[in-house]
């Protein structure tokens, strides 16, 4: 698979198949916090000493050690375009922070892009495995895996009482985020969503935005995470956010439904007038098209519009986005042409989706 493949694509090809849950949870991912020993953390080291770091790390897939797991790319961040790079980010195989490493960072990307290795990021190696729908446990599996062949070629930073040694004091321990990304339309709508996400953080976990820590929940979608890496074993990490997840994927289930038994011509009137303004406006910011498109994504889900695929409404979620609108148009654009090209693109999607059949 090319770099061009990687950025020009809005859907991973894992965001095409289906996982349980799939109507509250969008995906599950494990990132694991690595760094080798004897080497200084990104954050201290000097570009020799990170391109040193990044040659040895890049030759573990040039070797074919990850060849049970599919083919993989490694792409150096010097190869790519500021507005690549922020692709990359819009489609979570890199965090914002790879992004402005442009010096000696890469990212090693599995041809479905369930898998992004990130390397120079805070930590030398940042392992991420995305499954779609609620796979934390299966996600943990593949990370682990992956983990073990990269610990078996290289030395990793590691304290006997203190386990693995990371940038980030948060991420010492296991150096394990198990986290998900759910969209609780439901809970917000009935105004439940302070409370539940308040007796999350009560629980030892995190709640952030699409795109991590020091993001904003648009479209009513929240990633829900571990806090805790130190003390813990990474079963019991993945255990205790398993069943929270569960019980949230509950009560927004609940609220969907009380919504149906208690306001559904007002929730149908939400959803059709979202639907009908995505169809429709010639110019939409990203808040707003984040909002609409949740409004139509809850009424797919809660079977009020028909042939139009949650699938559509992932893609549409990425392909909004600032970068991706600029890809795809191949142009640079201020900030009112993106408003504009945006509303032009969900139009034609919407119009595409439903030549084939009535919403």
């Amino acid at each position: 698979m090319s770099k061009r493949s990687y950025v020009e694509e809005a859907l991973s090809d894992w965001m095409r198949g289906n996982g349980p849950d799939t109507d509250v949870v969008i995906s599950s991912r494990i990132r694991i916090a690595r760094n080798l020993s004897g080497h200084p953390f990104p954050l201290l080291a000097t570009t020799q000493q990170a391109n040193e770091v990044m040659e040895q790390l890049t030759s573990v897939p040039e070797s074919g050690k990850l060849s049970e797991h599919g083919q993989f790319e490694t792409i150096k961040l010097s190869q790519l375009s500021e507005l690549e790079r922020r692709v990359l980010v819009e489609k979570h195989l890199i965090s914002p922070n790879l992004a402005n490493e442009s010096r000696c960072g890469a990212v090693i990307l599995s041809e479905n892009e369930a898998v992004s290795i990130m390397v120079n990021e805070e930590d030398h190696l940042r392992i991420q495995c995305l499954y779609p729908g609620f796979q934390v446990k299966e996600a943990w599996g593949l990370a682990n895996r992956i983990d073990d062949i990269f610990e078996g070629v290289t030395d990793y930073a590691f304290d006997e009482r203190r386990g693995y040694l990371t940038s980030c004091p948060t991420n010492v321990g296991t150096g394990i985020r198990s986290s998900v990304m759910m969209h609780l339309p439901g809970l917000v709508l009935t105004q439940q969503i302070n409370r539940i996400l308040s007796a999350v953080t009560q629980v030892g976990l995190a709640v952030r935005g699409i795109y991590g820590e020091g993001s904003e929940a648009l479209g009513n979608l929240f990633q829900i995470s571990n806090q805790i890496t130190l003390g813990q074993s990474e079963g019991e990490i993945i255990e205790n956010l398993h069943g929270v997840v569960r019980q949230i994927i509950e009560h927004e289930r609940a609220a969907r439904q009380r919504l149906l038994d208690e306001s559904r011509v007002r929730l149908e009137d939400r959803v059709f007038r979202s639907y009908g303004i995505l169809s429709n406006a010639m110019i939409m910011d990203t808040n707003e098209a984040s909002q609409r498109l949740s409004d139509v994504r809850l009424g797919i889900d809660l079977g009020l519009i028909r042939n139009v695929t949650p699938q559509v409404m992932n893609e549409m979620m990425v392909l909004t986005q600032p970068g991706f609108l600029q890809q795809v148009f191949r142009e640079k654009m201020t900030p009112e042409q993106r408003d504009i090209r945006r509303a032009e693109l969900i139009r034609k999607q919407l119009q595409r989706k439903t030549d084939h059949g009535g919403v």
